[in-house]
């Protein structure tokens, strides 16, 4: 079993990788020959891997019988080889999409947070919060201008830093007003530290830290499809998930997602 290591900061492949094997093609159905590659060293000075694990060659893929792909090897947290499009062929585009899902999943789980926790709380009557679709509707503080600038300007001072750390990893470990606050992951997107992992689980081991990374990923993609799923939900129903589940459990033989599509 051979040994292989991986890191969000750096995912590299060969480009000689691509000529031993043939490229993953999900429409056409050609079956993939496997290969064998080494990422070439860097000498950007980007901080070493930090995750190791063997690579399982009888790893669970998203499609039973389907080769991987030679670029995802499975030693990325959350890899199952899905990419039909090709879109991680690049090592440059890989490293790329690894933050991109990264951040989306983490935003989609504190927005399906968002979505579901006030609207059930509000529902016992815990809380008395308005729908989290018609919530930007309502009257704030401020105007909504101000609030977008004021929005615009701390989001984007966060990923500001996020994208300085993703060019020169570690360059903002440091914080700018309280030096003495440092963050201690290493690598991209997983900063650590007292704010970023309070509980110290970044210094489990390597098996352990793929385990736990790879089920932030779980949870992160299925928190996308929920808040799509709300989203939609929402337009054709009218009302949020909550509403709608309370709903399909006091009446389950005409409250269905059929409803939704039937003439009224």
């Amino acid at each position: 079993m051979a040994s292989v290591c991986a890191s969000s900061a750096v995912v590299a492949v060969s480009p000689s990788s691509q000529k031993n094997g043939a490229m993953s093609s999900f429409l056409s159905g050609k079956k993939l020959r496997s290969s064998n590659f080494t990422a070439p060293a860097t000498t950007t000075g980007r901080r070493s891997v930090a995750v190791c694990v063997a690579a399982d060659p009888d790893r669970p893929v998203w499609f039973p019988g389907k080769a991987p792909p030679p670029w995802l090897d499975g030693s990325l947290p959350g890899d199952f080889g899905f990419d039909p499009l090709g879109l991680g062929s690049d090592p440059e585009s890989l490293r790329w999409n690894v933050q991109a899902e990264l951040v989306h999943c983490r935003w989609a789980m504190l927005g399906a947070a968002g979505i579901f926790i006030p609207e059930l709380l509000t529902k016992i009557g815990i809380l008395n919060t308005p729908s989290w679709y018609t919530a930007g509707e309502q009257e704030y503080f401020t105007d909504t201008t101000t609030l977008f600038i004021v929005e615009l300007f701390f989001i984007g001072w966060a990923e500001g830093r996020r994208w300085a750390d993703i060019l020169k990893p570690g360059c903002v470990n440091t914080d700018p007003i309280f030096p003495n606050n440092k963050l201690t992951g290493t690598d991209v997107g997983y900063p650590g530290g007292l704010w970023f992992d309070p509980l110290g689980w970044g210094s489990a081991s390597p098996a352990k830290l793929k385990e736990l990374r790879t089920k932030e990923i779980k949870n992160g993609r299925l928190a996308m499809l929920a808040v799509m799923g709300a989203w939609f939900q929402h337009i054709y129903t009218g009302t949020g998930p909550i509403d709608n589940l309370f709903a399909h459990l006091a009446d389950p033989g005409h409250a269905t997602i059929f409803a939704a599509f039937t003439p009224k």
